[in-house]
């Protein structure tokens, strides 16, 4: 047993005799460091062991504390396994149908793709925006032609060796956004009719890519924790002409899995061995809820075809549209796509950024989202086990802010989204995740919205829907 996990058991005894009661503070990492011997890192690992056990939760700048009730914890999704046929994609006009239940304020928004303004620092940013344009020299505006501006490219080459990653700031491509860089990813490494090979549930922005590309999707089973199944993929590529890989690794969207380090070594030297291009989108790297950052894959990537794609939207600045690739050695095919297609990067926006990440406190920003996304899962996974039916699987995600909930088969998730959207709640049905429209029993989640009564009330409206089967009163009508 690992000293994490001793200091773990040791605490679970204490909860369960009640020496530290419900509701209780416990210690702090300081002290209970220095009572075993211990570092920092250690001791909050122990916590994150007691955190996935449901015994206690975080409250940011106060501690961690005893939960007050400690319910049967629902199990996990269960994987599932399908199957490997290549085919066209068909879920562009499901998608858009879905997100326009998202646009109204007065819709609790547990089906959006974003976390709440609220949680971002934009009276900084707005700051910083205002004297990067004043100070801007207007022959300067041409750095941040692709490749991008230099500063930033700087900034992130350093932040990649953080992350266990060697790239050079001449190696990193800035995006207007994340997707942005994913889509010359897919248009760089592909052609269409290609087949694109992708996680089950995947994330519905890399099938509608696919789509529109006219490209062809190959499912890859995933197992809710640990992610792609890297034995199934060899026997993928075994058998169908995969052209390229989209995989998020680190607190993928939907499922919220964490691919182990040995499991991503594993994948990026299998798709060496076939010379397949892995395009890993990898935008909720910042937001990890317990352990360590998480390294990823492109950190194994010994010849250059991993192209690593991020942005700042989900962790400092949404609506800024400012994102990069590190595309390995298809930086040249990137560059000229970008240059025939969006140009550039808008300059004020690359620089305002820069100026935020010199005096902005970036790292403090992300401490404290971090605690909050936190303390919110908890809150969401509490309401789901409390007013959810019997049956229900929900995961456990160690970052992000997006749980996935598996509901008994019976459960129809598109007339549930239906009906709840007219009860004042939006949720993402599980067929939006699937280039054949599978997973019709489960829904997607947004936790990343800081409102406890609407966390509590939009949870407990589902749960009525999901009990009695008609839409209850919302509760601006109660």
């Amino acid at each position: 047993m690992k000293h994490y996990e001793r200091i773990a058991e040791e605490l679970t005894r204490l909860i369960e005799s009640r020496s530290f009661p419900p509701g209780a503070r416990m210690p702090s990492v300081r002290g209970l460091s220095r009572a075993h011997t211990a570092s920092p890192g250690t001791v909050l690992r122990a916590y994150a062991l007691l955190e996935d056990r449901g015994l206690i939760a975080a409250r940011p700048r106060s501690g961690y504390f005893v939960r007050s009730a400690h319910p049967q914890r629902l199990p996990e999704p269960s994987t599932r396994l399908p199957a490997a046929g290549e085919g066209p994609v068909d879920i562009n006009d499901l998608v858009f149908h879905v997100l326009e239940s998202v646009k109204d304020r007065r819709v609790t928004p547990f089906g959006s793709a974003f976390p709440s303004p609220a949680l971002f620092p934009f009276k900084a940013l707005s700051a910083a925006f205002a004297a990067a344009t004043r100070q801007l020299d207007p022959a300067r505006t041409v750095e941040s032609l692709p490749p991008g501006n230099p500063a930033l490219r700087g900034w992130l080459s350093r932040r990649y060796l953080e992350s266990g990653c060697v790239v050079e700031p001449d190696d990193i491509v800035i995006t207007s956004g994340a997707l942005e860089a994913l889509n010359l990813c897919l248009q760089a490494v592909t052609q269409p009719g290609d087949i694109v090979a992708v996680e089950s549930p995947a994330f519905y922005g890399a099938l509608q890519a696919i789509e529109t590309l006219g490209l062809h999707a190959v499912e890859v089973p995933t197992d809710p924790r640990y992610g792609v199944d890297v034995d199934a993929l060899a026997r993928i590529l075994q058998t169908h002409p995969i052209r390229a890989c989209w995989f998020m690794t680190s607190f993928q969207n939907p499922l919220g899995f964490q691919m182990p380090d040995d499991n991503k070594r594993a994948l990026v030297a299998l798709l060496a061995r076939h010379d397949v291009p892995l395009i890993e989108d990898d935008v909720y790297a910042e937001l990890y809820l317990r352990g360590p950052r998480p390294t990823p894959a492109k950190a194994f990537d010994r010849k250059g075809l991993v192209l690593h794609c991020a942005s700042f939207s989900k962790s400092l600045a949404p609506g800024f549209r400012v994102g990069w690739v590190a595309p390995g050695r298809f930086r040249r095919q990137i560059t000229r796509r970008q240059l025939t297609t969006t140009l550039a990067t808008t300059a004020p926006t690359q620089w305002a950024i820069v100026e935020y990440l010199r005096h902005g406190g970036f790292d403090r920003h992300l401490r404290g989202l971090r605690q909050t996304l936190m303390q919110q899962q908890c809150l969401m996974s509490d309401a789901i086990e409390r007013h959810f039916p019997a049956g229900t699987r929900l995961s456990r995600p160690s970052g992000g802010y997006f749980l996935w909930v598996e509901l008994p088969e019976a459960v129809d998730a598109l007339d549930l989204h239906r009906r709840a959207t007219e009860a004042g709640v939006s949720v993402s049905p599980g067929p939006m995740f699937s280039a054949k429209r599978r997973y019709t029993n489960c829904l997607r989640l947004n936790y990343g919205h800081p409102d406890p009564e609407a966390i509590a009330s939009g949870v407990q409206c589902l749960g009525a829907l999901l009990a009695r089967g008609q839409v209850p009163a919302t509760p601006a009508d109660a």
